[in-house]
C-alpha cells in the first residue's frame, strides 16, 4: 500500500498534470496573463485535497515571445509558468513547484510532512 506521504505526493503531480495539459495552447497576451493566471488557480482549487494553488506568468518571457511572434498574443506553454501547489491529504502535505529549468519547465516536490 502507498504511504500518505506518496499519496499526498501523487496528488500534487495530479495537481500539475491537469493544470498544465488543461492550459497548454490557450491563447495569452499580456493584457490577459493575470485573469488567465487567476482562473487556473480557481480551476485547481476546486480539485479535491488541494489547499493552495498560486500561479504566476512570467510577463518577461511572455512579452519576449510576443515580440518574436509579431503577433498580440502567444500560445500558453509552461515556460511561461511559475507555480506553486499545496496539498493536504488526510493530515499528510505536500508542496510542489514549476520552473522554467535549463528551458524546461520542471515540475518538482519540495515537501512532503
Amino acid at each position: 500500500m502507498p504511504t500518505d506521504g506518496e499519496r499526498a505526493a501523487f496528488e500534487a503531480g495530479v495537481k500539475f498534470g491537469s493544470l498544465y495539459h488543461q492550459f497548454a495552447g490557450t491563447p495569452v497576451a499580456l493584457d490577459s496573463a493575470e485573469s488567465l493566471a487567476r482562473a487556473m488557480e480557481a480551476a485547481i482549487e476546486n480539485q479535491p485535497h488541494c489547499e493552495r494553488v498560486a500561479v504566476d506568468v512570467a510577463e518577461d518571457r511572455l512579452e519576449a515571445a510576443i515580440e518574436d511572434a509579431g503577433a498580440d498574443y502567444v500560445e500558453l506553454t509552461g515556460r511561461f509558468l511559475d507555480v506553486e501547489v499545496d496539498v493536504d491529504r488526510e493530515g499528510t502535505r505536500a508542496e510542489a513547484h514549476m520552473e522554467l529549468v535549463d528551458g524546461y519547465p520542471l515540475m518538482e516536490l519540495d515537501r512532503v510532512d
